[in-house]
């Protein structure tokens, strides 16, 4: 090998070397394709949303990427275990339930939680959760669990449930008379009447708000530092008021 050859292998071979040292780390996010206006896919099939443009921003500034990867919401936590994602920054509230496998990142978003029924309707809340009627809920959701704790729980109590894997598809059934009443957070709850423009009302509340939070695995203490200072970062940004502006309808904070 002459002298020009070997120089320039050494040369490629120390290109390849300071590219590896400089590629980012690749993280996968876990999302909802049907929970707008957090998560969802967008007209030309990208995903889209609230938490995953913070995420985004997050990762440009934390020198990370990231790749936002659809689905099934019921599998999620089970997907994350089993490293088949890395995190879940897609509208999941923080419950004693999932700490109990999973380790959150500190609370950036508060939501509430909503019972619809058509606007027509002269159902109450207490019609609701009482008078024997069927609400929609989506599967794996803090709502979920929260509205069987009350069946477990409460004497008064009387409903039934029907699961479905995104609010969206609740409300529809609501809409089509399938179902009586739908229980779903606030931001969707709002989207689909302000900027879907669905015939359908609030009643009240049917638990204590809660807070979102990144889900991330016990052991990934670098990378929730990560997303906590991200998000400690784009809350002092002005991109956080555009986000806010851009996505949430009526907002719950």
């Amino acid at each position: 090998m002459t002298c020009k050859s070997l120089f320039f292998s050494l040369f490629v071979l120390l290109c390849i070397m300071t590219g590896s040292a400089h590629a980012k780390k690749v993280y996968i996010n876990g999302i909802d394709a049907n929970y707008p206006p957090f998560a969802f896919m967008d007209k030309t099939g990208k995903p889209a949303g609230f938490d995953v443009e913070s995420m985004d921003w997050i990762a440009k500034k934390m020198n990370f990427a990231v790749e936002h990867r659809p689905m099934d919401w019921d599998g999620i936590i089970p997907s994350l275990l089993a490293k088949k994602i890395d995190m879940v920054c897609s509208g999941m509230s923080i419950s004693p339930e999932r700490q109990k496998l999973i380790t959150f990142s500190d609370p950036y978003w508060r939501v509430r939680k909503y019972l619809l029924v058509l606007n027509d309707s002269l159902l109450s809340k207490t019609d609701l959760l009482t008078g024997g009627r069927t609400l929609g809920v989506q599967a794996g959701t803090n709502e979920a669990e929260l509205l069987k704790s009350m069946l477990d729980n409460n004497r008064e109590a009387n409903f039934s449930l029907k699961f479905y894997d995104s609010p969206p598809l609740a409300v529809e059934d609501l809409i089509n008379g399938r179902i009586d009443g739908a229980a779903i957070d606030s931001a969707p709850a709002d989207e689909a009447i302000h900027k879907g423009k669905k015939p359908i009302k609030v009643v009240g509340d049917f638990a204590e708000p809660d807070d979102f939070g990144v889900a991330t695995r016990n052991e990934d203490g670098e990378l929730r530092e990560k997303i906590n200072k991200g998000y400690e970062l784009l809350r002092k940004d002005p991109f956080w008021e555009s986000l806010k502006a851009k996505y949430i309808s009526v907002g719950s904070q």
